[in-house]
Protein backbone atom coordinates (compact mmCIF):
# COMPACT_ATOMS: atom_id res chain seq x y z
CA UNK A 1 0.00 0.00 0.00
CA UNK A 2 1.19 3.43 -0.80
CA UNK A 3 1.95 5.55 2.25
CA UNK A 4 -0.50 8.17 1.85
CA UNK A 5 -3.38 5.43 2.06
CA UNK A 6 -4.69 5.41 5.43
CA UNK A 7 -6.70 2.31 4.79
CA UNK A 8 -5.06 -0.81 6.83
CA UNK A 9 -6.69 -4.25 5.80
CA UNK A 10 -5.43 -5.89 8.78
CA UNK A 11 -7.79 -3.94 11.05
CA UNK A 12 -10.61 -5.91 9.20
CA UNK A 13 -9.29 -9.42 9.82
CA UNK A 14 -10.83 -11.60 11.68
CA UNK A 15 -9.23 -11.47 15.59
CA UNK A 16 -8.23 -14.29 17.08
CA UNK A 17 -9.56 -14.61 20.54
CA UNK A 18 -9.11 -17.33 23.49
CA UNK A 19 -5.10 -17.62 22.48
CA UNK A 20 -5.68 -18.59 19.12
CA UNK A 21 -8.53 -21.31 19.94
CA UNK A 22 -11.53 -20.03 18.70
CA UNK A 23 -12.69 -17.22 16.93
CA UNK A 24 -15.14 -14.26 17.70
CA UNK A 25 -15.83 -10.46 16.80
CA UNK A 26 -17.19 -9.78 20.28
CA UNK A 27 -17.86 -5.95 18.93
CA UNK A 28 -20.98 -7.00 16.51
CA UNK A 29 -21.77 -9.97 18.53
CA UNK A 30 -24.37 -10.40 21.01
CA UNK A 31 -22.70 -12.02 24.35
CA UNK A 32 -25.21 -14.24 26.32
CA UNK A 33 -24.52 -14.62 30.19
CA UNK A 34 -25.59 -18.00 29.82
CA UNK A 35 -24.55 -19.40 26.94
CA UNK A 36 -21.06 -18.25 25.96
CA UNK A 37 -19.88 -18.29 22.62
CA UNK A 38 -16.12 -19.61 22.97
CA UNK A 39 -14.67 -22.32 25.21
CA UNK A 40 -12.21 -19.35 27.17
CA UNK A 41 -15.83 -17.69 27.91
CA UNK A 42 -17.87 -20.71 29.37
CA UNK A 43 -14.63 -21.39 31.46
CA UNK A 44 -14.58 -18.43 32.94
CA UNK A 45 -17.81 -17.60 33.93
CA UNK A 46 -17.79 -20.72 35.45
CA UNK A 47 -15.25 -19.88 38.30
CA UNK A 48 -17.74 -16.38 38.20
CA UNK A 49 -20.30 -18.67 39.17
CA UNK A 50 -18.67 -20.90 41.55
CA UNK A 51 -16.93 -17.90 43.20
CA UNK A 52 -20.75 -15.80 42.99
CA UNK A 53 -21.99 -19.05 45.04
CA UNK A 54 -18.53 -19.32 47.48
CA UNK A 55 -19.29 -15.44 48.46
CA UNK A 56 -22.86 -15.89 49.19
CA UNK A 57 -22.23 -18.32 52.08
CA UNK A 58 -19.47 -16.25 52.94
CA UNK A 59 -21.87 -13.40 53.65
CA UNK A 60 -25.51 -15.17 54.24
CA UNK A 61 -24.74 -18.08 55.85
CA UNK A 62 -23.92 -16.33 59.46
CA UNK A 63 -26.82 -14.54 58.89
CA UNK A 64 -29.23 -17.32 57.87
CA UNK A 65 -27.11 -19.71 60.74
CA UNK A 66 -27.71 -16.97 63.40
CA UNK A 67 -31.79 -17.33 62.50
CA UNK A 68 -31.96 -20.27 62.87
CA UNK A 69 -29.69 -21.27 65.94
CA UNK A 70 -29.97 -18.47 67.88
CA UNK A 71 -29.12 -19.55 71.38
CA UNK A 72 -26.01 -21.57 70.02
CA UNK A 73 -24.57 -18.35 67.62
CA UNK A 74 -25.19 -15.99 70.19
CA UNK A 75 -23.77 -17.89 73.48
CA UNK A 76 -21.02 -19.45 71.68
CA UNK A 77 -17.40 -17.00 71.81
CA UNK A 78 -14.77 -16.83 69.57
CA UNK A 79 -11.75 -14.69 70.30
CA UNK A 80 -14.07 -13.11 72.95
CA UNK A 81 -16.68 -12.09 70.42
CA UNK A 82 -20.03 -13.70 69.90
CA UNK A 83 -20.00 -16.47 67.21
CA UNK A 84 -22.47 -14.50 65.19
CA UNK A 85 -20.83 -10.88 65.39
CA UNK A 86 -17.17 -12.89 64.66
CA UNK A 87 -17.83 -14.26 61.83
CA UNK A 88 -19.57 -11.84 60.39
CA UNK A 89 -17.20 -8.90 61.22
CA UNK A 90 -14.07 -11.24 60.37
CA UNK A 91 -15.02 -13.51 58.17
CA UNK A 92 -16.98 -11.97 55.78
CA UNK A 93 -14.40 -9.72 55.07
CA UNK A 94 -11.41 -12.63 55.16
CA UNK A 95 -13.39 -14.90 52.95
CA UNK A 96 -13.61 -11.65 50.57
CA UNK A 97 -9.96 -11.31 50.49
CA UNK A 98 -9.26 -15.11 49.96
CA UNK A 99 -12.23 -15.20 47.28
CA UNK A 100 -9.74 -12.35 45.36
CA UNK A 101 -6.71 -14.65 45.71
CA UNK A 102 -8.36 -17.83 44.43
CA UNK A 103 -9.80 -16.20 41.44
CA UNK A 104 -6.76 -14.34 40.75
CA UNK A 105 -5.21 -17.68 40.65
CA UNK A 106 -8.01 -19.30 38.45
CA UNK A 107 -8.00 -16.37 36.47
CA UNK A 108 -3.63 -16.81 35.43
CA UNK A 109 -4.67 -20.56 35.36
CA UNK A 110 -7.35 -19.81 32.58
CA UNK A 111 -4.97 -17.75 30.98
CA UNK A 112 -2.00 -20.10 30.75
CA UNK A 113 -4.65 -22.21 29.58
CA UNK A 114 -5.62 -20.46 26.39
CA UNK A 115 -2.74 -18.99 25.90
CA UNK A 116 -3.51 -15.50 26.96
CA UNK A 117 -0.30 -13.19 27.51
CA UNK A 118 -1.32 -9.80 29.72
CA UNK A 119 2.38 -9.27 29.76
CA UNK A 120 2.84 -7.12 26.93
CA UNK A 121 1.04 -4.58 24.44
CA UNK A 122 2.34 -5.21 21.65
CA UNK A 123 4.16 -7.98 19.47
CA UNK A 124 7.99 -8.22 20.28
CA UNK A 125 8.55 -8.99 16.82
CA UNK A 126 6.87 -6.66 15.11
CA UNK A 127 6.45 -3.65 17.37
CA UNK A 128 2.45 -3.89 16.24
CA UNK A 129 -0.01 -3.83 18.78
CA UNK A 130 -1.67 -7.52 19.19
CA UNK A 131 -5.22 -7.99 19.79
CA UNK A 132 -6.68 -7.74 23.41
CA UNK A 133 -8.70 -10.70 25.16
CA UNK A 134 -12.00 -8.84 24.40
CA UNK A 135 -11.14 -8.92 20.75
CA UNK A 136 -9.92 -5.28 20.28
CA UNK A 137 -6.79 -3.40 20.73
CA UNK A 138 -4.87 -2.35 23.55
CA UNK A 139 -4.13 1.47 23.39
Amino acid sequence: MSDTDTHDTEAHAPVETDGGHDTADYLDAEIHLFKPATPFMRDHLRIIWTMFAVWTLFVFGPVVATYLATDFMTSTTVLGFPLHYALTAIGAPGGALLLSFVYARQRDKLDTKYGIDHSTGTDTNSGDAVAATDGGTDE
